[in-house]
């Protein structure tokens, strides 16, 4: 057989099919005689010839390396002139119009890791969209996301909209390379923008973005739906300089043909101060885009106002400068990246740490630092550009580093900070008096998903032992919508491996570890994640209960790397923030706050039946003497703890010879030659020795009763410690014989070590017998009747007639319509009444069933079977169910 993945459209959505066909009778035909089957081949084949069953013209494919640096620098441009308006199945008229027309949006698109990773500057006046769709170029939804109305901590700082189409298929990858691939911002179906994702070279350089749009004061009628934006770079070299790149539309007269002249402009957004003024000629002008360019040299006064956010660009027309003119803010670049790195000694040492920064919407540096290790060594921090020969401190980070975190931002940073920082040059150092030192250098990182968050998890290492390198990792955590976490892990500081496998890659395991409380004991819910080879992993995990996003919520979760040895090396608590509509829902508001440690959720598949109790778990099973009150005994049954106060058994000492209970036991005991006491004579002092049993220790000639979960402590046996040879006996109570039946015998309580007869009086045995029409009619009975209160009270039962009857008392009950059913009888026992009819065994109604058909005579007790057997071979065959011969007091009324 061969599968194949075909793709099948579904209105305007395209969607993947197995299609799968046999292939057996496609063989080629063989010239030799004495063809052979190959193991795992489907035809056979001659000797020698090792070509595959079926020819196949395969395309060549590119690798993972070279895929990656032809999809690069993609960029879009969305406006209301170049949302083209796609194939649809059914247009409607609303269609016509798009409410969404004046918005205007610039993205660009990074492919990394087979994932495509997107980032939006969104106009002053555009609202975030509701989803995000990837077409062709007939209208076909490829992909479609819902978009997070909030965002991230990222994305709120940034401004920016961020996120990733992840394992894109190669047929679409194709689409992109090819720049057939489109991207639409969904807000309402009359509201859509649509642009093309196109390869624009001056993206490899981009340092500073631009979203242009129109002015106040400009003719709206012209400039409806038109935008711009603006790729910038600069150079601080010997001579200053800057290159603009333009992606535009909406700036031409009507009668604007062919060679049309436009303006583009830098200059201060606070002052009357140009710094740039160029003329480009746009020979043939389009309605949906057009391009221009413009270099030119830069003081390094206004190199430093462009770094710094305080520059503007605009594009308008030569003609009519007031009426179709665009402009917007020279701020960071539009890609969503993150500049993160792992602080590694260089000496060997148990210090560890990591270190991330990127630049928010008004051009500041955030940075986030932490260390571990170096508590004691007051250690110092700072930014170093190591791109020269010599490496330069940039900035000192030490004054906001406290207990080991270092956050803040550096407000006004100038091209000697970017510069290193967009090449991958600029490191962060932290160095000790004492001679430790932690180094690593800020790298670009796309974002998406786990990275919007507000800070990564530094991952530890287990053993505390100095390692040159040392490894340490780091972790991006978040929940998103669909409650799956996903997560970006890098680690560094592993050593090369000496031996013949050293080229071989080291595999490693991910494993989420949730428990409900940080405390001794508590149960372990472990899953793994990801097994993976290399220093980087990217992934997400569906499927979590409503119970772990709670605890993960709560920072009770653990993430742990392992090697293919189960060997742990990595390890960290993290927390993660999920939607409310991922946790567990409880009507009282005061349940919803414990729920992180809610012991006992029900039907839970991630708890393993631990008891919590006082401080600590207990594993399914044990028993534990109460830390808080030593007379109660606990134990764990079906992970809910319970405990029963302890009963002391009567004790027969001599006179004297009492001691109170020590400290930590509950129940006195007599004195023994393996006992010391105090002073007094009457207290316990000190145990050197005595029983254990289950767990528990017991002093030396100590009784207690044996404690037997769940049903408690067992009151019919008392066990002892013999303070000589140390041994526990556990002798059950010797119940004295039974001077009755052992059919109407009963117990007092249900916890009761003996059976006891019930009270037979005179007017009982008469009862029982049923001889009291004998009696001659004026002579009084024996002895007094005794009340139903008195028959109730030692165990009788109440029946709606001839009742009530004594403990262990049968009779044959009665039916109005019936009389006495004399194949029914019943019995009381403590208080209980339970009827039963007479059983027939299948030797005995065939017995019966011969008698009758010879002729012969039946005795007359097999009367009750005569009848019954003769009901049930009726019913069997009607029914083929077998007869019933228990039946109930109401059954019988």
């Amino acid at each position: 057989m061969e599968c194949l993945y075909i793709r099948v459209q579904k209105k305007r959505r395209i969607v993947a099919r197995v299609h799968c066909r046999n292939i057996k009778n496609e063989c080629p035909e063989l010239t030799c005689k004495e063809p052979v089957l190959l193991p795992g081949r489907c035809c056979k084949s001659c000797p020698g010839d090792f070509s595959s069953d079926i020819v196949q013209d395969l395309p060549a494919q590119l690798t993972s390396e070279e895929e990656e640096r032809s999809l690069k620098h993609f960029g879009t441009l969305l406006t209301g002139k170049t949302s083209q308006v796609l194939r649809r199945d059914e247009p409607s008229p609303t269609s016509m119009y798009n409410s969404a027309y004046n918005y205007l949006a610039t993205g660009r698109f990074t492919f990394h890791r087979k994932n495509l990773y997107y980032s939006f500057y969104l106009s002053t006046s555009t609202p975030r969209p509701r989803n995000i769709q990837f077409i062709d170029g007939s209208g076909s939804i490829l992909e479609e996301q819902t978009i997070d109305p909030i965002g991230g901590v990222y994305q709120n700082a940034t401004g920016k909209l961020c996120g990733v189409w992840r394992r894109v298929p190669r047929d679409y990858r194709k689409l992109l390379r090819e720049e057939r691939l489109h991207v639409s911002f969904i807000w309402e179906p009359s509201a859509t923008l649509t642009g093309q994702l196109s390869r624009y070279r001056a993206l490899s350089t981009e340092q500073y973005s631009s979203l242009l749009e129109p002015t106040m004061g400009v003719d709206r009628s012209l400039m409806s739906g038109a935008g711009a934006t603006a790729i910038v770079s600069a150079s601080s070299a010997s001579a200053p300089s800057i290159h603009v790149s333009l992606v535009f539309n909406g700036v031409f007269l009507p009668n604007d043909v062919s060679e049309v002249p436009l303006i583009v402009q830098l200059e201060h957004m606070e002052k009357d101060y140009v710094v740039l003024r160029e003329e480009i000629i746009v020979k043939k002008p389009s309605n949906e885009l057009n391009f221009g360019e413009v270099r030119s040299a830069l003081s390094g006064a206004d190199l430093r106002l462009l770094t710094r956010g305080k520059l503007s660009i605009s594009i308008m027309s030569r003609k009519d400068p007031q009426a179709l003119r665009l402009a917007g803010v020279v701020g960071p670049r539009a890609n969503c990246e993150m500049y993160q790195t792992l602080l590694i000694s260089e000496t060997p040492s148990a210090a560890s740490g990591l270190a991330w920064a990127f630049l928010d919407r008004a051009g500041s540096l955030r940075y986030g630092v932490q260390l571990i290790g170096l508590e004691e060594e007051s250690p110092l921090v700072t930014l170093v550009d190591e791109g020269g020969k010599r490496r330069t401190e940039l900035e000192d980070l030490t004054p906001s580093l406290v207990d080991g975190l270092a956050n803040g931002s550096l407000e006004r940073p100038g091209p000697r900070f970017l510069e290193p920082l967009f090449n991958g040059e600029l490191a962060v150092v932290a160095a000790s008096h004492v001679g430790s030192m932690l180094r690593g250098r800020l790298l670009q990182r796309p974002v998406a998903d786990a990275k919007d968050t507000a800070a990564p998890v530094l991952l530890r290492r287990l053993s505390q032992e100095p390692l040159n390198p040392g490894p340490v990792g780091l972790v991006w955590t978040a929940v998103d919508l669909d409650c799956s976490l996903h997560y970006e892990l890098e680690i560094a500081g592993f050593p090369q491996t000496s031996s013949t496998n050293s080229h071989e890659p080291r595999t490693l395991r991910l494993y989420l570890e949730t428990m409900p409380l940080v405390v001794q004991g508590a149960p372990v819910a472990r899953r793994l994640l990801e097994e993976f080879t290399g220093y980087v992993l990217e992934g997400s995990v569906t499927g979590l209960s409503p119970v772990e996003l709670y605890r993960i919520e709560s920072g009770i979760g653990f993430l742990e790397v392992t090697d293919k040895q189960a060997e742990r090396i990595l390890k960290a608590p993290f927390k993660a923030r999920a939607p409310l509509s991922c946790l567990p829902h409880y009507a009282d508001n005061d349940v919803a706050s414990v729920v992180a440690y809610n012991l006992y959720p029900p039907r839970s598949d991630i708890e393993t039946g631990a008891c919590f109790h006082e401080t600590r778990f207990y594993e399914e099973g044990t028993q534990w003497t109460s830390s808080t009150d030593p007379c109660y005994m606990c134990h764990c049954h079906r992970g809910l703890p319970q405990c029963d106060p302890m009963p002391c058994p009567v004790l027969t000492c001599a006179e004297g010879k009492q001691l109170k209970p020590a400290s930590g036991h509950c129940c006195p005991i007599c004195s023994s030659p393996g006992i010391n006491m105090n002073a007094t004579g009457k207290n316990v002092s000190s145990v050197t020795r005595g029983c254990t049993l289950a767990g528990q220790f017991h002093l030396p000639g100590a009784s207690w009763h044996p404690y037997l979960p769940p049903m408690g402590f067992d009151t019919c046996a008392v066990c002892t410690c013999d303070p000589v040879t140390l041994e526990v006996k556990c002798p059950r109570v010797q119940c004295p014989p039974l001077d009755c039946d052992e059919k109407i015998a009963f117990r007092p309580s249900k916890k009761a070590c003996c059976r006891q007869c019930p009270a037979m009086t005179p007017s009982t045995i008469v009862g029982v017998g049923g001889d009291t029409t004998r009696l001659p009619r004026d002579q009084a009975a024996p002895s007094t009747r005794r009340t139903a209160d008195e028959i109730l009270a030692s165990g009788g039962c109440k029946y709606p007639l001839g009742g009530p009857y004594e403990n262990g008392m049968e009779w044959h009950p009665r039916v109005h319509s019936h009389g006495e059913m004399k194949c029914v009888k019943c019995r009381c026992k403590n208080g209980e009444v339970r009827c039963d009819r007479k059983r027939c065994p299948r030797a005995l109604c065939n017995t019966i069933a011969h008698q009758i058909k010879r002729g012969e005579y039946v005795a007359d007790s097999d009367d009750c079977c005569t009848v019954q057997c003769r009901r049930a071979r009726r019913h069997h065959r009607n029914n083929h169910h077998p007869a019933r011969h228990s039946v109930t007091p109401r059954e019988l009324s």
